[in-house]
């Protein structure tokens, strides 16, 4: 029978033992999620499981972070490596997607949207302000200057028609500048 201590000499196996999962390891506070159906490192006390996403998340997300059913029974979407069992530690993005907490912080070297949904990944608000002046900054070529386009905002999921802009078009819901120009580019009524 699988125990923390051998039978004979009574040497210890592990720091850590599981009755349920069969595992020897050093104490790192971990402890056996029912739910989950495996062991995670602890302390217990600083998590919780939401039964929703399937999954141990931090006490500091509780009611803050937005639930997509089973979600860590889905492989990182960065490295394709499962996300439940791994000993990597999870982060949950603003859309609810989770990302290995490295793969996360390579993917913010390149980028800073969900690579499943688009939305951004973090409060780019700063930014957006920065993209303001640059936009107020620099005037379009005249023949561009009266250009319209039709974008699909990928934060808030509206659709407006906005100036073109080569550095960026604005959502005129949400004034997020993470758009996509959903249709071509047109002149206004009066000058077509």
């Amino acid at each position: 029978k699988a125990q923390q201590r051998c039978e004979g000499c009574d040497n210890l196996f592990g720091e850590y033992y599981c009755d349920i999962c069969h595992l020897f390891d050093r104490d790192k506070k971990q402890y056996h999620c029912g739910e989950c159906g495996i062991c995670r490192i602890g302390p217990k006390e600083d998590f919780f499981h939401c039964s929703k996403c399937n999954l141990c998340l931090s006490l500091s997300l509780r009611g803050k972070h937005k639930c997509i059913e089973n979600v860590s029974r889905q492989d990182c979407p960065i490295c394709l490596e499962d996300i439940h069992t791994s000993r990597v530690g999870a982060h949950v993005l603003p859309c609810g997607h989770l990302l290995h907490r490295t793969c996360y912080e390579d993917m913010l070297k390149e980028g800073y949207r969900c690579p499943l949904c688009m939305h951004s990944a973090l409060d780019m608000t700063r930014y957006w302000r920065q993209l303001d002046d640059e936009v107020a900054q620099t005037p379009m070529p005249t023949e561009y200057q009266n250009m319209m386009v039709e974008i699909l905002c990928n934060d808030c999921n509206a659709r407006s028609t906005v100036p073109f802009h080569l550095l960026g078009m604005k959502c005129k819901n949400c004034e997020s500048y993470n758009t996509a120009q959903d249709g071509r580019c047109r002149l206004p009524l009066e000058e077509q």
